[in-house]
């Protein structure tokens, strides 16, 4: 029998403007659910990102439910933690933290997240040959989350050489050695001309990194375009992309399908994903007239 209240929280960097609190209750209260979402900044606690397996056993300690990990501490929360979900295990991150019977189990929710987001909006988008800009925590996730989606080969580009390898060899290991490769932005003219889409998973196009990850004159109406970034929820790239009539994923969906995720682990009750995707619309929106 599900509980009647949670206590969970999101362990990270600047994480102030984060909007999972606001989904994660909101979804609660429309199940009568009584869900207290805390914020744990190790910028404000004044801690860096090592400290993370201190912040576990206190909030274990302290009767938390579950936890969200975000950026800087994914990989670093492994070593703390008592067991992995096979899908944390593979991609080597772990975003939500389930304490059960003592044990803290880490699952990662962005790769079944971006996969449900991807399947939902651009459910007929060729898979042959894939480009994606970002090698870094949320880059690694989407990249998985493609490869199991039955992308046929996935070319990962990073403007650090070593992270585009790194990510392309161990999704080499997994998903076979002909899946998957390395390129740095002097290749992607090249690339996209070839691809059927372009995934981006890198900050810039957030509000506090405005801008264009790659050239406008590589895109082209043969290309679908996805975005992780969510706020905003029509960043520069989606905004030009839309206007050759490229077709396009926000990244709302993402959000609110990883969202959704670890609301059914740190719960045990199913959400209303239809409703967390309006919630993201409004609150994005909002989060966007105050900036």
């Amino acid at each position: 029998m599900p509980q009647d209240s949670y206590l969970v929280g999101l362990i990270g960097s600047g994480i102030g403007p984060s909007l999972s609190p606001a989904l994660h209750q909101r979804e609660a209260d429309r199940q009568g659910v009584r869900y207290l979402y805390r914020l744990i900044d190790i910028d404000r606690l004044g801690v860096g990102a090592e400290a993370v397996g201190d912040l576990v056993r206190a909030a274990r300690d302290l009767g938390f439910d579950g936890l969200n990990i975000t950026h800087p501490c994914k990989q670093l929360v492994i070593p703390h933690l008592d067991a992995l979900a096979p899908q944390a295990e593979a991609l080597g991150a772990v975003n939500t933290v389930v304490f059960e019977d003592g044990r803290a189990v880490g699952h990662n929710t962005d790769v079944t997240g971006f996969a449900a987001s991807f399947a939902r909006g651009l459910p007929d988008a060729p898979l042959e040959r894939v480009a994606q800009l970002g090698a870094g925590g949320a880059g690694a996730a989407v990249a998985h989350a493609l490869l199991t989606l039955g992308a046929g080969h996935l070319t990962v580009v990073d403007a650090l050489p070593d992270r585009a390898a790194g990510l392309a060899a161990a999704l080499k290991r997994h998903f076979g050695a002909e899946r998957a490769a390395a390129a740095g932005p002097e290749a992607l003219p090249a690339l996209l001309g070839d691809a059927d889409g372009i995934v981006h998973a890198t900050p810039t196009g957030m509000a506090a990194h405005p801008g264009l990850p790659l050239p406008a004159e590589l895109l082209h109406p043969g290309l679908w375009v996805a975005e992780v970034v969510y706020r905003p929820l029509e960043t520069e790239l989606l905004r030009t992309a839309g206007a050759l009539g490229c077709a396009t994923l926000d990244g709302g969906g993402m959000a609110v399908f990883q969202a959704a995720d670890a609301f059914r682990l740190f719960t045990g009750r199913e959400p209303d994903s239809t409703r967390m995707l309006t919630d993201i619309a409004e609150l994005a929106g909002a989060a966007g007239a105050r900036n």
